[in-house]
């Protein structure tokens, strides 16, 4: 449930905003756009400290409304000296709606649209970092939903300016004790400007001892004080996991092997922060992989104990929607239309906290949610048959997204490129083909080429390259595909369905003359690399049909019994943990060689984030996912395999 606010009557259009948990207002009297602006924006010397910067990080330790992210946003996108990207990272622990922050933008018409565009992402909002995405990818918040201090614990990151917010010391004295401003303190760099509206006493002697100077300034009325300051202490700051973590590499060169879902995102992460990028790939056009399946499902993945990769789930099903709905067209490319999800070999069971507390089924239910007897119905299903409806879920042409980000600027993609070998030559790479005739050379080589990644890992005799394979699995897949004929969209249901393998009830296919086709599938067959179709499949994924939708079956059993049924193959990627791999190869780091790969079966909910989460490694930029998931995801967890001792 969001955080309850009454809104009092002072004379404004919409009201003043109260929170009667902590009994206090989120804005001064003289009106929130002030304090915004006088007190932590120019309070931290912005917009003139980040001028032509190519990334700004800016650390707020309360959300509340969102105002002061709307001002700093507003700041940057009226700047012709911004920094390339701007990061806001805030943390809240009771977040307030999304109707409550556009009212509360409502008396400043100027940051209004801004604030639209916020209140569109600001759904589902369960604990943990969520990354939303404004500008194009060039303005980055990452909302971090729970205690101050626990969420900072999860970030690798220096900020460069930090606004200290949040109710007053008196009403809220945890987000102003002396452990938050440590953990605010341990992401901050020697030279971090600090802004607050309180001067107490004890948050100004809490400060000192973390290692910020501090001084008073003439306050915005009624306050006659304000806190402005820098991270500069006496001692020498030990070189923590944040410092170690945030090594701010320029942007240069780079190659990207592979031009399926994970190597395009990568290329366009990297592309969106000034790199340039080349994309190579042995196939004559993009998406000649796995990637090239007629359509694929989005949908986030549910367990009892919400496990890791049901939180990675959700985090990449969101940053894939965003690039959907930024770069692809709706109707024909993809469909944010829900999908079904039955329960037939084990029921899905959602954790008991989402429907136990009140505070977490509102945002939970922007996710998924029981579902109803007329969903269950249109499947042929019994009302109390066990099944999630998946509301932030739908179906994507994989392709369409790859050829979305490859035609970004700074990317360049060339076919019948075929890598052999890679050289570490100097400060680069050096890219070579089965004849040793150079391909490419860049400082920064990302293998992103699924299973071809594990022999391109070990293809030279560079003491650079990983001492032992990748643990990289291949997982074949069949899918099952027929066009509809007159009236048979009637006896499916209009959504999709999964549980025991999937349905893709009508996908729209160009060059059909509006024709809709239905998917199903597919296979999974480990450890075999090649992608040929075989009529045997075919069966199966009727036989799982079978099992999932049995009326469903019946009707599309004539056009398998006549052999009209069209497949498509391909072969997926896996790893051993079945979690995607993700950031530079042994350790320590190779220098500029990175891997990208591990996908599995959920390349379009992971592939996205994956890139990412890559790019803010690589840049020591905020990470869009709290560490520990980041952590399970580096290579050295299972996928590279330590060197044996000689």
């Amino acid at each position: 449930m969001s955080e309850r606010i009454e809104w009092l009557d002072d004379g404004t259009r919409d009201g003043s905003p109260y929170n009667p948990r902590f009994s206090d207002r989120y804005r001064s009297e003289s009106g929130g756009l002030a304090q915004a602006t006088e007190v932590f924006l120019n309070g931290c010397g912005l917009p003139v400290a980040w001028a032509s910067r190519p990334q700004w990080t800016i650390l707020e330790t309360g959300f509340g409304l969102g105002l002061n992210f709307l001002v700093t946003w507003a700041a940057w996108q009226a700047d012709p000296q911004r920094p390339r990207l701007l990061h806001f990272v805030s943390t809240e622990a009771f977040p307030t709606s999304a109707d409550d922050v556009l009212r509360a933008a409502r008396s400043q018409p100027e940051l209004l649209p801004l604030a639209e565009q916020l209140q569109h992402q600001l759904w589902g909002l369960l604990p943990g970092f969520h990354r939303l995405v404004f500008a194009g990818g060039q303005v980055l918040l990452t909302l971090c939903i729970g205690d101050a201090k626990a969420m900072l614990r999860e970030q690798s990151f220096e900020a460069d300016s930090v606004y200290l917010d949040g109710f007053s010391p008196q009403c809220n004295p945890d987000i102003w004790d002396i452990h938050t401003l440590r953990a605010v303190a341990r992401c901050c760099r020697r030279g971090t400007g600090v802004a607050s509206w309180t001067v107490a006493r004890s948050v100004r002697d809490a400060l000192a001892q973390c290692g910020f100077m501090v001084h008073k300034v003439p306050g915005v009325p009624p306050k006659r004080d304000n806190l402005q300051g820098v991270f500069n202490p006496a001692w020498t700051p030990k070189k923590t996991r944040s410092s170690l973590a945030s090594i701010r590499r320029p942007a240069a060169r780079c190659v990207v092997i592979g031009a399926g879902l994970a190597g395009a995102a990568v290329a366009a992460s990297l592309a969106r922060r000034g790199w340039q990028v080349t994309v190579l790939d042995g196939a004559a056009a993009p998406a000649a992989g796995a990637s090239g399946l007629p359509a694929g499902l989005l949908s986030p993945h549910v367990s009892p104990d919400d496990s890791l990769l049901s939180r990675l789930s959700r985090s990449g099903v969101r940053a894939t929607l965003q690039q959907a709905d930024k770069l692809l067209q709706a109707g024909s490319d993809w469909s944010r239309s829900g999908v079904l999800e039955l329960g037939v070999e084990h029921p899905r069971k959602q954790p008991a906290a989402w429907l136990q507390d009140k505070d977490l089924a509102e945002a939970a239910r922007d996710w998924t949610r029981p579902a109803t007897p007329e969903q269950l119905a249109a499947c042929g299903q019994s009302p109390d048959a066990e099944a999630l409806w998946h509301v932030q879920a739908g179906w994507i042409k994989p392709a369409r997204l790859v050829q979305a980000w490859l035609g970004m600027r700074g990317i360049q993609w060339r076919g019948h490129a075929t890598v052999s070998q890679l050289i570490r030559q100097d400060d680069a790479w050096q890219l070579l083909d089965a004849s040793g005739q150079e391909l490419a050379c860049a400082d920064l080589v990302v293998l992103a080429a699924g299973f071809a990644s594990r022999a391109l890992a070990s293809s030279g005799d560079s003491a650079d390259l990983p001492a032992v394979p990748l643990a990289l699995q291949a997982i074949r897949g069949q899918l099952s595909w027929g066009m509809h004929g007159p009236d048979a969209l009637e006896s499916l249901p209009a959504f999709p369905v999964n549980g025991h393998g999937s349905l893709l009830p009508a996908l729209p296919l160009s060059g059909t003359a509006g024709g809709l086709a239905w998917l199903l599938g597919s296979s999974f067959e480990r450890d075999n690399a090649l992608a040929e179709i075989r009529p045997e499949d075919n069966q199966h994924n009727l036989h799982r049909l079978q099992t999932l939708l049995p009326a469903v079956a019946d009707t599309l059993r004539d056009e398998f019994d006549s052999g009209d049924v069209q497949a498509w193959a391909g072969v997926r990627c896996a790893t051993p943990s079945r979690l995607p791999a993700v950031g530079p190869l042994n350790k320590p780091p190779m220098p500029g060689l990175w891997l990208c790969s591990g996908m599995g079966s959920r390349g379009l909910t992971f592939t996205a984030l994956c890139a990412e989460l890559l790019a803010a490694r690589l840049h020591g930029e905020p990470l869009p996912v709290e560490q520990r998931l980041a952590d399970a995801l580096l290579p050295q967890r299972g996928v590279v395999a330590s060197a044996p001792d000689n």
